[in-house]
């Protein structure tokens, strides 16, 4: 069983409160940064109750630091819609976390980003950005170029209405595939998700 110690941390970045998870090795390779998709928060990089199935605790065992941030607008966040607005805004509130949950820790080689499905629109907006200089690389994963058209119907409904019908089976089918308590740990959220808007 992998015994690294995972760690809630909030932060605050320009008055406005960011959350996320932490593992980190005592002299890490490199500091990956993981952000989740949509419908769930930074739990989902470690699964409550399947210590086996966390990305936190598998990098920290192999000697990486591991942040999983709530996206702006989830977590801690999410009662800041106006501050989580405009792509800019979560872009500088996402490096502005990691930099204050890793303060003068070491980074090793230096930061890696890490997306899953909505987190992708995220890590591509930070790559981008002039603040990522020296950045390692970058990992894309639950992602596709085009929404299928019925995924364009739900997530339609979804920029309209806190919880549509359809979204969890949209996000999570096959329901076979995970463990069934997973499912309800890593999804709950009283506070409906900032949409990001249409990105291709």
């Amino acid at each position: 069983m992998n015994r690294a110690t995972v760690r809630p941390r909030v932060v605050m970045v320009d008055g406005v409160p960011m959350s996320g998870l932490v593992a980190e090795a005592q002299d890490p390779r490199a500091v990956i940064v993981a952000l989740h998709g949509g419908g769930t928060t930074s739990t989902y990089f470690d699964c409550p109750g399947h210590p086996q199935l966390s990305l936190l605790r598998l990098g920290a065992t192999l000697g990486f630091t591991v942040v999983a941030l709530d996206r702006p607008g989830h977590g801690s966040s999410a009662p800041y819609p106006e501050a989580v607005h405009s792509p800019q805004q979560r872009v500088e509130l996402a490096f502005g976390a990691v930099e204050r949950i890793l303060g003068p820790r070491p980074r090793g080689a230096g930061l890696f980003l890490m997306g899953h499905s909505g987190g992708c629109e995220l890590v591509l907006r930070m790559a981008a950005s002039p603040l990522a200089a020296g950045l390692l690389g970058l990992e894309l994963g639950g992602t596709g170029r085009r929404y299928h058209p019925a995924a364009k119907e739900v997530m339609r409904a979804a920029a309209q209405q806190d919880r549509p019908p359809g979204v969890r089976e949209l996000l999570w089918e096959p329901m076979r595939l995970y463990p069934a308590d997973i499912i309800s740990a890593i999804t709950n959220s009283s506070v409906a998700p900032v949409t990001n808007g249409a990105w291709h």
